[in-house]
């Protein structure tokens, strides 16, 4: 099931505010539909969705399997609540965008340090999770710094006695890791940051890296979500 969350239908028209109940009823509706296995459920973001993922791994149940592709592991962009606790969002420095001699922006060093006491708050407190994590990660990502936060969540699990995930770091490789054969996205309109940017990549290299991801992910969610082990489409051809 795709999910949206902002600017859909009746849905808010921004990110400024979210709140993980939403989500939460996406996880009970999967987890009580009578064609999903579960007991849990696998959850596969990118980007912004890739943080919410996180998130939701942290603070719902239901949850067994987490594939993040370039995620954050601090929350970006608006404040997000559950019940009484709200995560803010991770401060940033506009001064800090370089632009490129195409004059489109590169915003990988906007965002504040997490590691700095004032900024510790907008963590996600993935130590809570009780999912099995599997992080995909761009080298040449520029929309944050993606491998950063991978370790560093790994980190934090590993420090509450939590199994450390599966990391993939693909060289050469830029933020929008998608479906084998997709065309990478070198540029385009960010809608936190209200103009284009770069994400990063190499041709070669990020597409290769989009045919490996798919059979890696599919690899993960067989193995930790019941299916038989290695079972994967030997093609794409049923989803293109």
């Amino acid at each position: 099931m795709a999910l949206a969350y902002y600017n859909y239908e009746d849905l808010p028209k921004s990110m400024e505010t979210l709140h993980l109940e939403y989500f939460e009823e996406a996880v009970n509706y999967l987890c009580n539909h009578p064609q999903v296995k579960g007991p849990g459920v696998g959850l596969l973001g990118i980007s912004k969705g890739a943080e919410l993922c996180l998130s939701m791994a942290s603070f719902l149940k239901g949850i067994t399997a987490v594939v993040m592709i370039n995620g954050s592991m601090i929350n970006v962009g608006g404040a997000l609540h559950y019940k009484d606790e709200t995560l803010p969002p991770i401060g940033l420095d506009p001064n800090r965008i370089k632009v490129t001699k195409d004059g489109l922006a590169d915003i990988l060093d906007i965002l504040n340090s997490p590691l700095e006491e004032s900024n510790q708050k907008s963590i996600i407190p993935v130590e809570r999770a009780e999912s099995t994590f599997l992080f995909i990660v761009g080298q040449d990502d520029h929309n944050w710094k993606s491998e950063f936060y991978a370790n560093e969540a790994s980190k934090l699990l590993q420090a509450n006695g939590k199994e450390k995930p599966q990391i993939i770091c693909y060289p050469g490789t830029g933020h929008y890791i998608e479906p084998p054969y997709f065309p990478m996205c070198r540029a385009s309109l960010h809608t936190l940051v209200g103009r284009p940017v770069i994400w990063g990549g190499e041709p070669r290299a990020h597409a290769m890296a989009q045919e490996d991801a798919w059979k890696q992910i599919q690899i993960f969610f067989h193995k930790h979500l019941g299916g038989e082990k290695g079972t994967i489409p030997p093609k794409l051809e049923s989803f293109i």
